[in-house]
């Protein structure tokens, strides 16, 4: 693990030969084996990510998503977990009493562009691969290809 100067709190869980690159923000999840975190990522309590995994720079993964083995999150991947966020109710600020979790799986060997938005609450099947900039809003098929805002099917993947 090289972190020359990242923010690793002591109950993150750091599989095997796990490496971060740069700055990184961990707290309270778990990062499998082999993984590689790239620069300015943070990756929430409560979340899981699994091996071979790749993270690339300044994405987002927070608390309730969970990501299987060998997948690939491009740069500036944002995953979000409440559909109906809000700052202040009944004049206090919300804490996390103030809001439904919404779990989100991204299956083995997906495959998510570049800047892509992942609406809480949907599963992303098995090899599937969603577009650079694509809007995620409903469960995509193992094996699919979708793209666009909101993301909508194009093909089938190619096996690799």
């Amino acid at each position: 693990m090289d972190a020359p100067f990242s923010k690793i709190a002591a109950d993150v869980v750091l599989g095997k030969d796990v490496f971060i690159v740069g700055w990184a923000n961990l707290y309270g999840c778990a990062i499998g084996d082999e993984t590689r975190v790239g620069p300015f990522v943070e990756v929430q309590k409560g979340a899981r990510v699994g091996a071979r995994v790749k993270l690339s720079s300044h994405s987002f993964v927070c608390e309730g998503v969970t990501i299987e083995d060998e997948v690939f999150v491009g740069h500036g991947v944002m995953f979000i977990n409440d559909k109906f966020p809000v700052a202040a109710k009944d004049g206090r600020p919300t804490t996390e009493k103030d809001f439904t979790l919404l779990r989100t799986f991204v299956r083995k060997g997906a495959s998510i562009g570049s800047g892509a938005v992942i609406l809480g609450g949907v599963t992303i099947g098995a090899g599937a691969l969603i577009g650079a900039g694509a809007v995620v809003t409903k469960d995509v098929p193992a094996g699919a290809v979708v793209a666009g805002v909101p993301a909508r099917a194009r093909a089938a993947r190619r096996a690799r």
